[in-house]
């Protein structure tokens, strides 16, 4: 039997039609651009943007930048009038470590950690010495009259980092103010420093992570870090640990001038720092960690607080877990699914409202924090409130590490533009 030339016509049209409908639905995905439904704002301010990574982030490494891999979000903003400045803070360290850094970084100088601080937890006092990414900042303007303020931007866990900062600026701190001389005392601890502008938090675990428990189990100890910079150091030597930084001087398990590789590692293996537990990000990004921090870090009333989460998983049918979606990192999907199925009966409750993730951070603790804390959250109707988390709501089928453009093709630059428009439209 035969068929005429008409027919396999018809079913070669049909075949080349379904595969270029399949080839461009694939392109959409995954080359569509990450946007914000946030339209712009008449510009009101040229307050600097000061971008803070997450866990595990970096500036640049080989020359690859965190904020956008093989797009540059800072260039990108930087070329369109958008003066900004990227940081590089402890990536595995606690917020308060980080936000002290942070600080340090910016103005510049010598980064404190506090005494009463770094004596709770058995570390130094003082850090690494910074020139300052932009010293003038808290100076008077004097073409305007009025206080060099900065926009803080925060991925992941930047975005605890940068409301510690926050917090640290208005109300400094009773504990370092109670035991440091008056002539000692880091800026950063006295307080009434109305320095911010807008604080915007992206895909951040306000309220901890649940994949937390998938890394540590309910360990609270850091030895996992300790096997990292061994493994690290090891394999690559002083080399490998000279082109990724884990900023663990205040711990000293940085390598000396002149150190042999041995000695180091040996130092390195010996270390108390890994017992604590709770001076380190692990901590910090628990819930009960997250709760801890949420209960002093609080919104400040004279700032403006945004918030954007993301999502990349989806219900599944059969079990009502969540489960990753084709456009997430296969690196992610591990960490999504055990977000997307588990549960805690306490202390903290994690129910399945904590199952929608975007592959490391569910979507219910992005919008602001909630344990613990006394914030309020609001979504934003295009008209921001100072001293409440305005919620730009969640963006969908982009992942934790691919709304900021890392190993993934969708390009975050226009995301980043509306923030800084956003930011951008804030009253002076």
């Amino acid at each position: 039997m035969y068929l005429n030339s008409s027919v396999f016509k018809n079913l070669a049209l049909k075949r080349f039609i379904s595969l270029t409908l399949s080839l461009l639905m694939f392109f959409a995905l995954v080359f569509t651009p990450i946007t914000s439904a946030q339209a712009a704002e008449p510009r009101q301010n040229d307050y600097p943007i000061v971008l803070v990574h997450g866990l595990a982030g970096f500036d640049n490494v080989l020359g690859i930048p965190y904020w956008g891999f093989c797009y540059d979000i800072s260039k990108d903003l930087k070329a369109r009038g958008y003066e900004n400045y990227v940081t590089a803070v402890g990536p595995f360290s606690s917020n308060w470590d980080r936000a002290c850094e942070l600080y340090a970084q910016i103005v510049g100088g010598t980064v404190d950690y506090g005494i009463s601080h770094s004596e709770k937890y058995g570390h130094e006092r003082f850090g690494r010495t910074y020139p300052g990414l932009y010293p003038e900042w808290g100076e008077i303007n004097p073409e305007t009259g009025g206080i060099n303020k900065i926009h803080l931007i925060g991925h992941s866990m930047g975005g605890q980092t940068i409301r510690t900062l926050a917090t640290l600026l208005v109300e400094g701190s009773a504990e370092e103010r109670a035991v440091t001389p008056e002539s000692e005392l880091s800026p950063l601890f006295q307080g009434d420093k109305e320095w911010l502008s807008g604080v915007l938090s992206v895909a951040t675990p306000h309220d901890g992570s649940s994949a937390g428990y998938a890394l540590v189990g309910n360990r609270q100890n850091d030895s996992w870090l300790q096997t990292m910079l061994l493994m690290l150091g090891s394999i690559g030597g002083t080399s490998c640990l000279e082109i990724y930084d884990f900023h663990f001087d205040q711990w000293g398990l940085v390598k000396k001038p002149r150190e042999k590789h041995r000695d180091f590692i040996k130092r390195v293996e010996s270390s108390q720092a890994w017992q604590a537990g709770l001076d380190f990000a692990s901590w910090d990004l628990r819930p009960e960690g997250a709760m801890e921090l949420n209960q002093w870090v609080t919104a400040q009333p004279d700032f403006y607080y945004f918030s954007q989460a993301a999502s990349c998983t989806y219900k599944s049918l059969l079990t009502g877990h969540h489960l990753p979606r084709i456009q997430m990192s296969p690196f992610l999907y591990a960490f999504a699914s055990h977000i997307g199925s588990y549960t805690k009966k306490g202390p903290i409750v994690i129910d399945k409202s904590w199952w929608e993730n975007d592959g490391l951070v569910s979507v219910i603790t992005a919008d602001g924090p909630h344990l613990g804390s006394t914030d309020e959250i609001i979504p934003y109707n295009g008209t921001p409130e100072k001293g409440k988390w305005n919620y730009l709501g969640q963006i969908d089928n982009v992942d934790h590490i691919g709304i900021v453009g890392i190993l993934s093709l969708k390009d975050p630059r226009p995301l980043f533009r509306s923030y800084a428009e956003l930011l951008g439209s804030l009253p002076e």
